[in-house]
């Protein structure tokens, strides 16, 4: 029975909301386009915090004040006694030459300037760091090296070449233009372009079998190339965020092939490309069906009782989180119902651990924080239930807008204004074979660790109890690369906080990916190593780096000999047995391409 002042639902009722919460949705997504995806209402939050801290600090504004002509100062004398350049984009001889100089400097002063307007005292920090990654996005779109008129370079390419390079760069322009038209308007993948590098052929072609596969995973066993192998078999683990090869790429600089080569016995795992009917996959699906499924199976195939495991990435972040669940339950007499569901009955043990490039405490995320706060994850969902998936799209404009500098300004300006086309290597081809994340378990990833960082504050649960690092009880082997933007460093040295077991941390140079893959025999590349055992005290990340020597060379060779240190004598290999094959490596998850 109702009265007059108890509400009713009505068909028509529900329809005006839908209808009304559609057109919502439409607007934030046309304006969050935009902003380049974030989200519009978390922009001018922040932009209302700076402006209304500044307006109430004169302090600050005096300073800043000052600071503008002592900066104008400066940027004057240098201009007429030009000093060493380290910013790449000015490092030409022609940008040592008047007027160019004084635009380069004078640039560089308003760049210095708005880094300091940025930090105002009282504002959060999330919105100071959303300030001050806007204002450097702008100031790189208007540095004067993107601008023909005034980059020298693009002006004495044009000159000797009689207007040739801005005609090739013009061409290269339309081009670009009309592929990213034709994506728009054709989704199937048969009309994707082929890839620089084929798959199976230029890369990921290590050989090997596919010998096991469920919904979420193919595992590949790569042949071995040694008489003798080691017993301990080496499970990678490597990030759904992308395709699996980026850990065997062409055979001077697959890791995979690097460790076969070691005597190791190598299995992988393929992640596969989800579409819209995958959308309700859990980030416990991943861990259970995904990583424990293919470490049980690996002891299947191989009859080792423990195993090493390695996790690049998200990959690492997932296989910690597993790690964890297994030191806890080998200790417990009986499983619960939930354990038993979830973990497989005959799990190996786990010789080491070892994580790239893979973050455990989500605190200090680096630039990729821009994107995480509340107001901006509700924007992500509404754009993710549409369509089921986060697209390749929207994930790699995401990693092309942290580095904008490089990726876009510095690229167009060697495209577009000076007629060079990409020079065509295999990270890149890699780079450009996109994949899809599903909506739920990609929501729950960034809410749990980026937006609550669940796992380091010991609330994340998995398998009906709460997970805590300080369960893993194998040796661990933890890389941080120095220019890393995803995964920055210092956030991945954290994991000697939550761990109390020996841990070797690994500093290697180069960025989230050619930091990893850093073959022996690569230039210019060195690492630095150093090992702490249970119950070891703090050292904080920069005096780490001051006490520990530099080595030249691949950090893979420490690698090897570390894993070598914890395994047995070598024992004679034995090909893969016909019947766990199921299929020729890559296999064919790998193969799934999307427009979007």
């Amino acid at each position: 029975m109702t009265t007059e002042n108890t509400p009713t639902c009505t068909p028509g009722a529900d329809m005006q909301a839908e209808a009304a919460q559609a057109l919502d949705d439409r607007v934030r997504a046309a304006l969050s386009a935009t902003t380049m995806g974030l989200s519009p209402v978390a922009l001018g939050l922040a932009s209302a915090d700076w402006l209304m801290h500044l307006a109430t600090s004169p302090g600050k504004q005096m300073t800043l004040a000052q600071r503008a002509m002592q900066l104008s100062q400066q940027a004057a004398q240098a201009s007429l006694q030009p000093v060493g350049e380290s910013d790449a984009r000015f490092k030409d001889a022609a940008w040592q030459q008047w007027p160019y100089n004084a635009l380069k400097e004078s640039f560089k002063a308003s760049d210095s300037w708005w880094h300091e307007a940025a930090q105002v005292e009282g504002m959060t920090r999330h919105h100071r760091q959303l300030i001050d990654f806007f204002a450097r996005q702008w100031m790189d779109a208007l540095s004067p090296s993107n601008w023909a008129a005034t980059n020298p370079e693009v002006l004495a390419k044009a000159k000797e070449t009689g207007g040739e390079s801005l005609r090739k760069g013009l061409e290269l322009y339309m081009q670009d233009q009309q592929a990213a038209q034709k994506a728009k308007s054709e989704t199937a993948a048969k009309d994707l372009e082929p890839l620089e590098y084929a798959v199976g052929e230029d890369v990921a072609c290590t050989p090997g079998k596919v010998v096991f596969r469920n919904h979420l995973i193919e595992l590949i066993q790569y042949t071995p190339s040694t008489d003798k192998v080691l017993p301990e078999p080496v499970l990678i683990v490597p990030s759904c965020i992308m395709k699996y090869y980026i850990l065997d790429l062409s055979p001077h600089n697959s890791m995979v092939k690097y460790l076969v080569g070691q005597g190791h016995t190598v299995f992988i795992v393929s992640w596969r490309n989800p579409d819209a009917s995958d959308r309700d996959l859990k980030m416990q699906d991943y861990l259970s069906t995904g990583v424990l499924q293919a470490m049980a199976a690996v002891k299947k195939f191989t009859g080792a009782a423990s195993i090493h495991t390695m996790g690049y990435c998200l990959g690492g972040t997932f296989l910690a989180i597993a790690a964890a669940a297994l030191g806890r339950v080998k200790r417990k007499k009986a499983l619960t119902a939930k354990e038993q569901a979830l973990i497989p009955a005959d799990m190996p043990s786990l010789s080491s651990v070892m994580l790239l490039a893979a973050q455990t405490d989500f605190s200090e995320p680096g630039e990729l924080g821009v994107f995480i706060d509340e107001e901006q994850l509700a924007n992500l969902r509404q754009s993710m239930n549409e369509r089921g998936y986060l697209s390749g799209k929207q994930m790699g404009g995401s990693f092309q807008f942290l580095a904008s500098k490089d990726l876009v300004w510095s690229r167009n300006t060697r495209r577009y204004l000076m007629g060079e086309d990409d020079a065509s290597f295999d990270l890149m081809s890699w780079n450009a074979d996109q994949t899809r994340l599903p909506a739920r378990m990609h929501n729950e990833y960034l809410t749990s660790m980026f937006l609550n960082n669940a796992l380091a504050s010991g609330q994340y649960r998995f398998a009906g109890a709460t997970v805590a690092l300080m369960d893993i009880d194998a040796p661990m082997m933890v890389v941080g690369t120095t220019r890393d933007h995803v995964s920055p460093w210092k956030s991945v040295y954290k994991i000697h906080l939550q761990t109390d077991t020996h841990v070797t941390f690994v500093l290697a140079a180069g960025g989230h990916n050619a930091g990893i893959v850093s073959e022996p025999g690569r230039p210019r590349r060195s690492y630095q190593i150093a090992s702490v055992e249970e119950g070891h005290g703090w050292v904080d990340p920069d005096d780490w780096v001051a006490q520990t020597p530099v080595v030249q060379g691949s950090w893979w060779e420490a690698m090897d000999q570390w894993i070598k240190q914890r395994s047995g004598a070598p024992v004679k290999a034995k090909p893969i047995k016909a019947e766990h094959v199921l299929a020729d490596a890559p296999g064919e998850y790998v193969m799934v391409r999307y427009a979007d």
